[in-house]
C-alpha cells in the first residue's frame, strides 16, 4: 500500500519572509537565493513557518510509502511540487504575489491538475494524508474532489492549532509512531481543544544543532 503526504503551505509572507528577501540578509538560505541560485522548497518553507512545516515535513519523510515521490507540497502558484524542487528568488517572490482561495485560478487550476493526476497513479488501498488545515476548505475541498474517500488527516489535529500539530508530528517522528489516520470525507473537522503536549527536555546543543540556522537569523 502507498501511503503519500500532502503538506500545506508555510506563509509566504510576514518576518521570516522579509528576512529571506533583505538583500542584506546573512543567513545562507537568503544568500543562496540572493546569489541566484536555488534552494530546496522544503528547506525554504521550513526556515518560513517554523515550528508547523517543519514538523510536517520530518513526519512525511519518516512514515511515507515509499519514500520516493511520497510527498508533495502545496505551493499558491504551481500546484503540487516535491520538498526537493530546488527553487530561485523570482519563484519565492511568486509564491507570495498569489492569494491562497479557491476562487482564484492562479492558486486553483494548477493545484486541481496535479492533485488529479496524483489521484490517478493511486491504486488498491493507496491513500494521500493531508497534513495542513482542514477546518477551511482551501485546500481540502479542492483535494477531496481528487481523492474522494483515499483523502484521510490525523485525528489528532482536531482541536490543535499550528504550533502544537507541530510539535505533535516531530514527537511522533522521533518515536516512531505513526499517528491514526480518518476519512475527510464526511469528517467532523472541528472539536474541543487538545490537551496540550507534555514538554520534553532538550539540552541547548540539540536545539542548536536542530534549528540554529533559523535562530542565527533571527539573532541577526
Amino acid at each position: 500500500m502507498r501511503r503519500i503526504f500532502l503538506l500545506s503551505p508555510a506563509q509566504t509572507g510576514g518576518p521570516r519572509a522579509d528576512m529571506v528577501l533583505n538583500p542584506n540578509a546573512g543567513f545562507d538560505l537568503a544568500r543562496q537565493l540572493h546569489r541566484g541560485e536555488r534552494v530546496p522548497l522544503g528547506d525554504l518553507f521550513s526556515f518560513l513557518s517554523g515550528l508547523y512545516f517543519r514538523g510536517k515535513l520530518s513526519y512525511a519523510r519518516r512514515f511515507a510509502q515509499p519514500a520516493k515521490n511520497g510527498i508533495w507540497v502545496i505551493t499558491s502558484n504551481r500546484g503540487l511540487l516535491p520538498p526537493d524542487e530546488r527553487i530561485d528568488m523570482n519563484t519565492f517572490r511568486a509564491f507570495g504575489s498569489v492569494p491562497i482561495e479557491t476562487d482564484n485560478p492562479e492558486y486553483r487550476d494548477p493545484f486541481e491538475r496535479d492533485a488529479r493526476r496524483l489521484a490517478g497513479s493511486l491504486k488498491g488501498n493507496d491513500e494521500a494524508v493531508l497534513l495542513g488545515s482542514i477546518s477551511t476548505g482551501k485546500y481540502s475541498e479542492i483535494l477531496l474532489k481528487a481523492f474522494g474517500a483515499r483523502l484521510k488527516f490525523p485525528v489528532d489535529f482536531i482541536g490543535r492549532g499550528d504550533m502544537s500539530r507541530g510539535g505533535l508530528l516531530l514527537r511522533r517522528m522521533r518515536e516512531g509512531i505513526e499517528l491514526e489516520y480518518g476519512a475527510l470525507e464526511g469528517a467532523v473537522r472541528r472539536g474541543p481543544r487538545a490537551a496540550k503536549l507534555q514538554p520534553q527536555r532538550q539540552n541547548h546543543a540539540d536545539l542548536h544543532a536542530r534549528f540554529g540556522q533559523c535562530c542565527e537569523a533571527i539573532e541577526d
